[in-house]
């Protein structure tokens, strides 16, 4: 087993019409033992900017404090929060540093940038970042949840079907991964509000 599954996670950020959306399970395990069930992968750096990390559990943790001391000191120098294709760069860099001995992370990037024109964009544990236009995947789940996500995407969509999009792909993906799953948590983002929901799925 890859170090990368040791805890089991599944990853998914898609866009809509001025939002997106950035959804991932709740199971921690180790291997096939459920140790948690309400883990947090997804973090909000500000208002507009998310990311989600999958991977080892313990490197979530390390990265997320060391990303969001960078993004302090950003806003104190610049007086300004971070616009996502610049925090995308920032994460980048950061991973290619530990290229030796990388954070065992795979990370999935969700903001609005200029003209509130979602991004989203995905790197290996080394930095090489992916980027999209329409959904972007991470985790143990993620060959599930690429044709979960290519057979309901469509380009536009509002807030409400991008909830109900995202949410039908990730459950359906989780079912078919015996690392990821047991519930999900979601986040809609639009220029004036977050949503956040938690979503019930099968608990075994």
């Amino acid at each position: 087993m890859s170090i990368f599954e040791y805890n089991g996670s599944a990853l998914v950020a898609m866009v809509g019409k001025n939002c997106f959306a950035i959804a991932s399970d709740r199971r921690l395990g180790v291997q096939l033992q459920t140790i948690a069930t309400d883990f947090q992968r997804i973090f909000r750096i500000h208002d507009k900017v998310f990311i989600g990390l999958s991977g080892l559990g313990t490197d979530v943790q390390t990265l997320y404090q060391r990303l969001v001391f960078r993004h302090k000191l950003y806003q104190l120098r610049e007086e300004r929060d971070m616009k996502p294709e610049t925090f995308a760069s920032l994460v980048s860099a950061l991973l290619y540093e530990k290229r030796f001995g990388p954070y065992f992370c795979q990370p999935v990037i969700a903001g609005l940038g200029d003209d509130d024109k979602p991004f989203i964009c995905t790197m290996d544990s080394i930095g090489a970042k992916e980027l999209a236009k329409d959904f972007v995947v991470a985790g143990t789940a993620s060959e599930s949840l690429y044709g979960a996500c290519e057979a309901m995407f469509k380009p536009d969509m509002e807030p409400e079907e991008l909830f109900e999009t995202i949410s039908q792909a990730l459950i359906s993906s989780v079912d078919r991964d015996c690392l990821s799953g047991w519930g999900g948590h979601v986040y809609v983002v639009t220029p004036t509000e977050v949503t956040e929901k938690i979503l019930k799925g099968r608990m075994d």
